[in-house]
């Protein structure tokens, strides 16, 4: 028969044996991707930052550079038109009323004078429209400039881009002086347009070199922020390996304090806490070590005395029907708890070998039904317990140990679960295409509390305050446990189907041949 069981997800498969710690090699995470570097790991953003920082500089930098250089380019071109077209209009004398042809001849002598760039002058009196160009009147001069021109004796000026050309245009008005400070309107305004290319040449060659300066220096900086990331992180890493290093045991683990900076705190907290916790683990070993020798020399020291009063409870036990029955009732309780206490400690013997790694396999290739079956027998159980126990699987285990495990699952659903009980046997594939040696024992009783069920198979551990007076000396499972771990198996518990009845499933590698080595 196959069982069809959940894979557990208790311990390894092929668990350590208890002879001596475990040999296991790294993990497949420590060994490759432990040290890995992540795309967007600490260094990465480390170094991002300080790029970041060093490109904002250079841009601000750069940026404020290229408006102030813009700036005196365009206003050292602007000064120069406005203070000598100013001049020119000044040594410029109208006859009124105004002939056209000399107004464009004077328009077009203002103009050659143009600084520092030639000039396009245009004129305004009234409806008369003229200019030094073929075309009387310039779309580049804005209504604004006229306004301001009109009614601001000393001039004004605007820079236009038009078609991506920017233009300087200045309008100032002509005024004759009738006074010490005071002058006239003549109602004369001449504008003057003067294309700026070279200049927005230059700026433009200015904005490139801006640009290319700055990213020379992005990539200077990197430099610096390759330091500065590994100066950072190599306290980090120590850190890293150090707790990595006590995770695995090594509480003396301690890492090198540099300087008096954040990190080198954070050093020194580390070791301060990891001397505390060395020390703290180190009393509690002591404390461990000592109890679970005075478990096993109390349980050694009892055992002598516990064979002479067994001996002795065994020979009351027999003349019992002879006395009266307060008394045979007294010698036979003292009958049963005398057997308790040899149970108990042969429990704690036992639970102390496996603290101790003392334990061992004595395998043997044996017939697990067969093995199950006299199990039953030698309990006197066969008649209580219901058996799925197919022939022909055939098995390397511990023949004592595998009876331990059966007897006490067994004898827990007897005293505690509500029949039938049974015991089925069968085999189950792994994942990896390895052979399982599958034992289930079912009960059909109340079934395992949810707030039991993570404590079941903890030592001493009782569901009912009420049952402490129970048959059992709290360790059964635990031992259990012990010993399927020692196989290199699991055990789990689980309810039944609906709630009922305690299901407990033992996995243990299904192996045939030789012992190894």
């Amino acid at each position: 028969m196959r069982l069809r069981v959940p894979r557990p997800r208790g311990p390894s498969r092929r668990g350590p044996s208890r002879r001596g710690p475990s040999r296991r090699g790294p993990s497949r995470r420590e060994a490759t991707g432990g040290d890995r570097r992540r795309p967007f790991g600490l260094r990465a953003r480390l170094v991002l930052a300080f790029l970041l920082v060093a490109a904002v500089s250079a841009g601000t930098t750069a940026a404020l550079t290229f408006r102030e250089v813009r700036n005196a380019v365009l206003g050292t071109a602007q000064d120069t038109a406005v203070s000598a077209f100013r001049d020119q209009v000044r040594e410029v004398y109208f006859n009124l009323p105004l002939n056209t042809t000399d107004l464009v001849g004077t328009l077009r002598t203002i103009a050659r004078n143009g600084r520092p760039h030639p000039w396009y002058v245009y004129a305004e009196y009234g409806s008369i429209r003229a200019s030094s160009g073929t075309s009387p009147t310039s779309t580049v001069i804005t209504p604004e400039l006229r306004r301001e021109a009109h009614s601001e004796p000393s001039g004004s000026f605007q820079r236009v881009v038009k078609d991506g050309v920017p233009y300087l245009t200045i309008g100032m008005p002509v005024v004759f002086e009738v006074g010490e400070n005071t002058v006239m309107p003549t109602g004369i305004v001449l504008y003057a347009v003067m294309p700026m290319p070279e200049e927005q040449a230059n700026v433009e060659a200015l904005g490139v070199a801006a640009r290319n300066g700055a990213l020379p220096g992005l990539a200077v900086a990197l430099v610096p922020a390759l330091i500065a990331a590994r100066s950072v992180l190599r306290p980090v890493r120590e850190l890293r390996q150090a707790t990595r290093s006590m995770g695995g045991g090594r509480l003396d683990t301690r890492i090198e304090v540099r300087g008096n900076d954040e990190l080198a705190d954070l050093a020194r907290t580390f070791n301060e806490s990891a001397a505390g916790l060395e020390h703290s683990v180190n009393e509690l070993r002591q404390a461990e070590e000592r109890a679970r020798r005075f478990a096993s020399d109390v349980s050694h020291e009892l055992r002598t005395p516990l064979a002479g009063m067994l001996a002795v409870t065994e020979v009351l036990d027999e003349g019992a029907e002879g006395l009266d029955s307060d008394t045979a009732r007294a010698v036979r309780l003292i009958s049963a708890e005398t057997g308790k206490l040899a149970v108990l400690v042969e429990d704690l013997m036992e639970i102390s070998r496996f603290d101790a790694r003392a334990a061992e396999l004595n395998t043997d290739e044996v017939d697990a039904a067969e093995t199950i079956r006299r199990t039953l027998e030698h309990r006197r159980w066969t008649d209580l317990v219901r058996a799925e126990l197919p022939d022909g699987i055939r098995t390397r285990l511990d023949p004592r140990r595998f009876d331990v495990v059966v007897a006490n699952l067994v004898g827990n659903a007897l005293r505690h679960g509500g029949p039938p009980v049974t015991v089925r046997l069968g085999t189950a594939a792994g994942a990896d295409g390895s052979a399982w040696l599958v034992t289930e024992v079912a009960d059909r009783g109340p079934g395992i509390g949810p707030d039991v069920l993570p404590h079941i198979f903890d030592r001493f551990y009782k569901a009912d305050a009420a049952r402490t007076r129970s048959v059992g000396s709290g360790l059964g499972l635990a031992i259990t446990l012990e010993n399927v771990r020692l196989h290199g198996g699991t055990v789990r518990a689980a309810n039944g189907p609906g709630g009922t009845g305690a299901v407990f499933t033992v996995e243990m590698p299904l192996r045939t041949g030789e012992a190894p080595a």
